[in-house]
């Protein structure tokens, strides 16, 4: 497993400065196609929600705690997903933690949508399922900047999908995903030199992420009304 996962990394990470805006949506669309979907051990989106909303007892709200918790943990396990079977086979130009990290917190965002009442085969839906990956401070930073022209919360309810807008939402967000990995990266080597130190900072700092996305995705996707079909 381990093996893969090192085998992924370097043989992905040397193209992941080299993003065009039509590749950035591709690769964005791929992992969002294996965190809604699922692959082999890795369950659907749909599925964890369900799961954790039988658990609880149809509570909404406590599913999404219990679906966020989940994936906070998940994040702080380097390597897991990067050493699911499949994976390997994605023509995903992202370094291996990157990859595995983005879909983690992809199917997180989008259990929380679906728990929420929304549509994950809807185009809208998962551009912004992508657009809470940028987090809070991420998205205000890129709506005061113009790079984004609005929330995820419009983009889901929106009339029409926008390819153009998912075109630059995936750009940015993995514009983003390359700066977290790298600023990870540095604090990491700041504590080569202590055993186990860089571990437990990376996986805290995964976690982390990973905990401030949900919270983000909990508030911005609010609950969803769906009209009864006219007769």
């Amino acid at each position: 497993m381990a093996g893969v996962a090192r085998f992924v990394a370097s043989s992905l990470a040397p193209a992941a400065q080299r993003f065009a805006p039509q590749a950035a949506a591709g690769v964005l669309r791929q992992i969002l196609e294996f965190a809604i979907d699922g692959y082999q051990r890795f369950p659907s989106a749909e599925r964890v929600a369900e799961n954790k909303l039988d658990k609880v007892g149809g509570d909404v709200q406590l599913a999404i705690d219990a679906v966020v918790d989940q994936h906070i943990r998940l994040a702080g396990v380097q390597g897991f997903v990067t050493s699911i079977g499949g994976l390997v086979t994605l023509p995903v130009a992202l370094p291996a933690n990157m990859t595995g990290l983005a879909i983690v917190q992809a199917r997180m965002v989008a259990a929380i949508a679906h728990l929420r009442g929304y549509d994950l085969d809807d185009p809208r839906v998962r551009t912004a399922v992508i657009t809470c990956l940028l987090g809070e401070d991420g998205v205000t930073d890129r709506l005061k900047k113009s790079s984004l022209v609005t929330s995820p919360l419009a983009i889901a309810t929106a009339p029409v999908f926008d390819p153009e807008l998912d075109r630059q939402v995936s750009t940015e967000v993995v514009a983003e995903l390359i700066a977290r990995v790298s600023g990870k990266r540095m604090a990491i080597t700041v504590t080569r030199r202590v055993p186990l130190l860089g571990g437990v900072v990376g996986g805290g700092v995964d976690g982390w992420s990973t905990y401030r996305i949900g919270q983000y995705a909990d508030k911005s996707l609010i609950r969803r009304i769906r009209r009864p079909i006219e007769p």
